[in-house]
């Protein structure tokens, strides 16, 4: 089986779960990386690492920002011209897109978040997540070439190997786009929660330190809200002493309390991370669903009731204003930080 995975990057950084679709292609048969861009030579050169058998490239300044309208119609002409029978992308805003549109230039569909992929009698079967998570689909594309978009941190990530290599093809570019990119503004510096091995997030506790005096001049809802951003500091050493990125439910970011990009759960982002710690979080069923499938989940509430505990391997049932510092003293001092 000829499979295509789409190398996804941003200015050079590339997504992790790229060279896990390469790893899943590898399982079927061959794999082609396809990457875009400008001045990628080095990310060729790791898709070949991680197991590509070759690397078409895209590079042409006219691809150095993304937008969809060239990179679709590049990638369409690459796949019509050497009918792939499976292509794999990673989830991303950007492949979202390039997904979309590419099925409609080549009349097929796009099997998205997908968590399993195998072959039964000469077809390809994917299983995804459907109903809050509670069910395992397994469907099908009936068209060809077969496209799926995979979620991250389901599937193997092969090693790397510096003495692999390889020939690259370089292909045209359709450079054709009636939108410019003026520039870019960074909303936050902080780990990709989809990427992140750790995530520690906070909920609506984390507004409930009554030893915290807020400034004067406060009306009640602005002071709950630096109550929370007070809580929130606490829950964000902890995850920057593991390395990790911080998440948040629903009930806080509706709350004001931080940006919805750190929102988890079945409107906000789907993670599976080796080691999630709630903090303050009751665990509605909304957030369970987003982060049901970590490995290793940690709850600190007070309410010893609270639905996250159903969840937990391991569940402290105390005051997070005093346990999550404990947990960030003793975690720097074991890894010597």
């Amino acid at each position: 089986m000829k499979t295509f995975v789409y190398v996804d990057h941003f200015k050079g950084e590339i997504q992790p779960a790229s060279w896990e679709a390469i790893g899943l292609g590898k399982t079927l048969g061959t794999v082609s990386a396809v990457v875009f861009g400008s001045g990628v030579d080095a990310i060729a050169k790791a898709a070949f690492e991680h197991g590509a058998d070759e690397v078409f490239v895209a590079d042409d300044p006219a691809l150095e920002d993304f937008r969809a309208e060239p990179y679709a119609s590049t990638f369409s002409a690459l796949a019509s011209s050497q009918s792939p029978d499976l292509i794999l992308f990673p989830i991303t805003a950007r492949t979202r897109e390039i997904a979309a549109m590419s099925a409609v230039d080549l009349n097929t569909g796009v099997l998205t978040d997908i968590a399993a992929l195998e072959v039964v009698d000469g077809m390809l079967v994917a299983t995804r997540p459907i109903y809050e998570g509670k069910v395992m689909e397994k469907t099908v594309c009936s068209a060809k070439p077969v496209m799926a978009s995979i979620r991250p941190r389901f599937f193997p990530k092969p090693a790397p190997d510096a003495s692999r290599s390889g020939t690259v093809t370089k292909i045209e570019v359709k450079s054709d786009a009636v939108t410019k990119v003026e520039g870019y503004s960074v909303s936050e510096a902080a780990v990709n929660l989809g990427d992140a091995g750790v995530i520690v997030s906070g909920g609506r506790g984390v507004s409930n330190n009554p030893s915290l005096q807020p400034p004067a001049g406060l009306d009640e809802k602005a002071a709950e809200i630096w109550r929370a951003q007070q809580g929130f500091a606490l829950v964000g050493e902890l995850a920057s002493v593991l390395g990790g990125a911080v998440g948040a439910s629903r009930a806080a970011v509706d709350g004001g309390y931080i940006p919805y990009s750190h929102q988890v759960g079945q409107t906000g982002k789907v993670v599976t991370p080796d080691l999630y710690i709630a903090c303050g979080i009751s665990g509605a069923i909304q957030h369970l669903v987003g982060m049901r499938n970590a490995k290793v989940i940690v709850a600190i509430n007070k309410d010893a009731d609270a639905p996250i505990f159903t969840q937990a391997r391991y569940g402290v049932v105390g005051d997070l204003f005093k346990i999550v510092p404990a947990l960030t003293a003793e975690f720097k001092k074991k890894l010597g930080k």
